[in-house]
């Protein structure tokens, strides 16, 4: 790929020549494999987020530190349906579902999705069931822009 070997010009001694490195690499395919990849990554990174289409209420809270691990995430859509990722779940298999998902992983963070129009209770009710399941640490997700209590937001 890069550094070779250049003849130099005349002959010294008993027909033995010297050779020198040469001094310049070529970064031309190192740029090649460069760009491959981000073309790569590009197209694979929407790929990668949950697509269950929720109305999230609006906060001012910014968003939280990513870990390494992929983030489980756990939805309520405004029909009341239950998701985790995105393979629809029965209320009392939430609890057992979760338990099997804790156990295999390293992290007890979980995202809780739940659309704007779910009532309070039922939003409480998938919390204590993921608390329940072995995970402690829930965040809850919103959109960013919503209004603030000081009337600043939006």
């Amino acid at each position: 790929m890069g550094a070779g070997v250049v003849q130099k010009e005349g002959r010294r001694g008993r027909g033995r020549s010297r050779t020198r490195p040469m001094a310049e690499i070529n970064v031309t395919p190192f740029v090649d494999v460069m760009l491959v990849l981000l073309i790569i990554f590009m197209v694979a990174a929407p790929l990668l987020t949950v697509g269950v289409p929720v109305e999230l209420p609006k906060t001012a809270a910014g968003a939280l530190p990513a870990d390494q691990e992929e983030p489980l995430t756990v939805t309520v859509t405004a029909g009341g349906e239950i998701q985790i990722q995105t393979t629809a779940v029965a209320p009392e298999q939430l609890i057992g579902r979760l338990r099997g998902i804790a156990a295999e992983r390293s992290s007890d963070r979980v995202f809780l999705r739940a659309d704007g129009a779910v009532p309070y209770a039922q939003v409480m009710e998938v919390m204590g069931a993921l608390n329940a399941g072995g995970f402690s640490n829930i965040g809850l997700v919103t959109d960013i822009g919503g209004p603030t209590l000081d009337g600043e937001g939006q």
